[in-house]
């Protein structure tokens, strides 16, 4: 059977499942307002996968392409109560590395649950370790229960990432106390330059705050040297000389779309090559094979060929 590759020899390796398009968080760089994330939470019902369908389209799609890893993404994934039979049913295809994207504000509770399922790494989004700046860009109070999410992952023997988006004037400064807790816990931390999706798409540059100038800001307080980035990875990654790791994400500063391997697949059906300039591609169990590689190859299609340029679709119905 032909391969699904392109012209850069990009293929897909990791499936991204967006479970769910509501979140109960309204982050500043993913929603407008409250007020759009009550609409978002009635957007498309009646319309989602049901947990068979979507497992029997990992199936297919995994079948097809040989999945390496599976992240499970949102909206807010924890908020999907079938997440654990996912999970389960995503091993019981051998693929082993299956991990989660979440804010962590329902983790301490579901933690065994999804440990049981056979989750293999969390990430966390944390975007301030000061409950003001926290609430700021969460616009929901919560930092608390996030800080314990990761505790429990923790002792429960479950590897954890912390990623946090950094918009210039709103939360920067907490890039050297991010840093700080993350060292303290042994964990590995990514700064996400600000993407422009959704409400930002066009007016990013306001709160960019770049790898350069998220670099000068550790470099005031950490001595530290780069680690050669492997093949596919989306962050960039430092070691400081205490021996703690830390990366950036650099959509913009340094694109990483060349190596891309990653396939979305969304609540609805639709799969994605790329979030940037992006368009829905439908599939269902029923495709032929022969139609199911058209898709997958137009979906691969969308891949930049070397930068991200933003979309208009939020990443609540996406997934990041």
């Amino acid at each position: 059977m032909e391969s699904i590759k392109d012209h850069l020899g990009r293929t897909f390796k990791t499936l991204r499942i967006s479970l769910i398009n509501t979140c109960n968080l309204a982050c500043t760089y993913c929603s407008y307002s409250n007020e759009e994330s009550r609409e978002n939470r009635s957007a498309g019902k009646g319309n989602a996968l049901k947990p068979k369908e979507l497992m029997s389209l990992i199936v297919k799609l995994h079948e097809r392409l040989d999945f390496s890893t599976i992240r499970f993404t949102g909206g807010e994934p924890l908020l999907y109560k079938e997440l654990p039979a996912l999970i389960k049913g995503a091993r019981s295809l051998g693929i082993t590395d299956l991990n989660l994207t979440t804010n962590g504000l329902l983790l301490q509770k579901q933690v065994p649950a999804l440990k049981a399922a056979g989750l293999t790494a969390i990430n966390v989004s944390l975007d301030a370790t000061d409950p003001l700046t926290f609430f700021m860009m969460a616009r929901r109070h919560g930092l608390d229960q996030t800080l314990k999410g990761i505790d429990a992952a923790l002792n429960a023997g479950i590897a954890v990432k912390i990623n946090s988006v950094l918009m210039k004037g709103m939360n920067h400064s907490q890039v050297i106390p991010l840093l700080k807790y993350a060292a303290d816990k042994q964990i590995i931390i990514r700064f996400l330059e600000i993407m422009a999706m959704g409400h930002l798409h066009g007016k990013a540059d306001e709160y960019f705050f770049s790898q350069q100038e998220i670099l000068q800001l550790i470099s005031t307080q950490y001595r530290f040297s780069p680690i050669q980035r492997k093949h596919g990875a989306t962050a960039n990654y430092w070691q400081t000389e205490e021996g703690n790791i830390f990366g950036i994400i650099a959509n913009e500063s340094q694109p990483f779309c060349t190596d891309c391997d990653r396939l979305r697949l969304d609540v609805y059906g639709n799969v994605y090559g790329c979030l940037s300039s992006n368009y829905p591609v439908p599939i269902n169990e029923n495709l032929e094979s022969a139609e199911l590689d058209n898709r997958l190859r137009e979906a691969l299609a969308q891949k930049q060929s070397t930068k991200f340029t933003g979309s208009k679709l939020s990443m609540l119905h996406i997934g990041g």
